[in-house]
């Protein structure tokens, strides 16, 4: 079936800005953005409302350590734990990556009733309706920086915008046959190549080697093994897929081209950001416009309903994470869903029940 594409993404990008020796990788880039902005927002929210000054940074705090904490345990705990009982010191490694939203959606609700009875004295659902708004936000700015490490994407499809992730091959690349040769950049051809239903763009793919090496043994190589190594993946688990047929040419001395297929993909990770941008401007709309923030409990069970219940639906499109999924009717995404859910639908229904207008007297009030 003929599939119209709008556009076709080339995603090649660097993970990270280098300022000197450092290189601060895109995604951390966008997970600080989302803790400043969210932070301006939340605080111009519970001044709003008359909070006290003092609360902010202890709600700073048990936001960035639950969310950090919880995000990391809940990919521990759901997607690897046999691989972390084994490997219990890369816990701590959160840089080498896997981070849970789930988890962090779960440690940010403890964090908050930590925080309402030790600092706010208000009701736990009265600071969660609050928070939820900028949690939104900074779920948004999280996807983004997925899509630009490459990671969390969609399953293979030829789709109106798709994606076609080359950096991961490109660090694999350079990664593993840095003996052969130091850089590999990659050029978008007119060419495609249809397989199985999948349409595959042509890339041409530039290996720049090392001065003074063997340019003839290297090309032998990289026909031998790299296209043997790309072979031998199901294109599920490949960015890049070996053009039938295909040689290496030596262009140079210190060059050896070959045309590779990029692997066409949803790119989910955009989809969820744009939804959890458009959950962010839905919650910020009944704050200010509706008398829903004075119902405990609604804008909290709305930010549950409509952000994890699109999660449920976006992960049909999402290739898995861990092999184990392979085996289940619904992935480890879609089962962690189902009672978020349920929940964020049980305090929408009961939130009329429960009517609280935040004041310092009521505050005083709570804390005798």
């Amino acid at each position: 079936m003929y599939t119209f594409q709008l556009l076709t993404i080339t995603h090649d990008m660097s993970r990270g800005i280098t300022i000197g020796d450092y290189t601060l990788r895109i995604y951390q880039l966008m997970f600080l953005l989302s803790f400043i902005l969210g932070f301006q927002i939340l605080k111009s929210i519970l001044k709003r409302e008359g909070a006290d000054e003092k609360w902010m940074d202890p709600l700073l705090t048990y936001s960035v350590v639950a969310t950090v904490i919880g995000a990391r345990l809940g990919h521990v705990l759901f997607y690897q734990p046999e691989y972390y009982l084994k490997h219990p010191l890369e816990i701590l490694m959160v840089w080498k990556g896997g981070l849970a939203s789930h988890g962090a959606a779960i440690a940010i609700i403890v964090a908050m009733y930590l925080f309402s009875k030790k600092v706010s004295k208000t009701p736990l659902l009265w600071i969660l309706d609050r928070i939820v708004v900028v949690v939104a936000l900074a779920a948004a700015f999280i996807r983004i920086g997925n899509y630009t490490n490459s990671e969390i994407y969609g399953k293979v499809e030829n789709s109106t915008v798709e994606t076609v992730f080359l950096y991961p091959a490109q660090e694999y690349f350079t990664s593993y046959y840095g003996s052969f040769f130091y850089d590999v950049s990659f050029e978008g051809t007119e060419k495609s190549f249809e397989q199985d239903g999948i349409t595959y763009p042509v890339y041409t793919a530039t290996f720049t080697t090392k001065e003074n090496a063997n340019t003839e043994r290297i090309a032998r190589e990289v026909e031998v093994n790299i296209l043997r190594r790309l072979s031998s993946l199901d294109s599920e688990e490949q960015n890049l897929l070996p053009l039938p047929g295909a040689k290496a040419d030596i262009i140079s001395p210190t060059e050896i081209r070959i045309d590779l297929l990029g692997v066409p993909r949803f790119p989910t990770q955009l989809f969820e950001a744009a939804a959890y941008l458009l959950i962010f401007v839905i919650l910020v709309f009944m704050y200010l416009k509706t008398k829903k923030k004075h119902q405990l409990g609604f804008l909290f069970g709305t930010f549950l309903t409509l952000l994890f219940g699109f999660r449920f639906f976006v992960e049909f499109y999402k290739a898995n994470q861990v092999g184990f999924e392979e085996e289940l009717t619904l992935n480890m995404g879609q089962i962690l869903s189902i009672p978020l859910v349920l929940i964020g639908f049980y305090f929408m229904l009961t939130s009329p029940k429960r009517p609280f207008e935040y004041s310092k007297k009521q505050e005083a009030n709570l804390s005798s």
